[in-house]
């Protein structure tokens, strides 16, 4: 009997250590997070993250938020058209990977970051994460 009970515990902690060692390790692009914006994703929880973002980057430097309505349309594209211009990088509205790392890095970390609810819906390759990276936006 007790070869049993040790045999289930040993069962159980080697699958708990092959799940915590399989979420370790640096992070890189979501697959399955596809870009956000004209002819990519229009709707759903990748524009909400785009928009939930950006709206606490513009509240931080009193720029205007826009509505979280999960759909993408002008004012969306408008605002993280803004935030690109303001960080220097390639205006045209989409949220790619060089966007999304700045929205998970900048953005509220709640929701951002590695960890949040929009790491899995924001396309992102997270190489600011190591960094200390100087902004405009501050």
């Amino acid at each position: 009997m007790l070869k049993k009970i040790a045999a289930k515990v040993g069962l159980s902690l080697g699958v708990a250590a092959l799940v915590v060692g399989g979420t370790g390790g640096p992070a890189a692009a979501v697959e399955g997070a596809g870009y956000v914006g004209d002819g990519y994703a229009n709707s759903g929880a990748g524009v909400w993250c785009a928009q939930k973002l950006v709206n606490d980057l513009a509240r931080k430097v009193g720029q205007a938020e826009i509505a979280q309505d999960s759909r993408w349309g002008p004012q969306t594209k408008a605002q993280i058209v803004w935030l690109q211009q303001r960080l220097g990088l390639k205006a045209d509205g989409i949220v790619g990977p060089e966007t999304g790392n700045w929205l998970l890095y900048l953005g509220d970390q709640y929701y951002g970051g590695k960890n949040g609810y929009c790491y899995w819906n924001l396309p992102s390759d997270w190489r600011l994460a190591g960094m200390y990276v100087p902004t405009r936006l501050s």
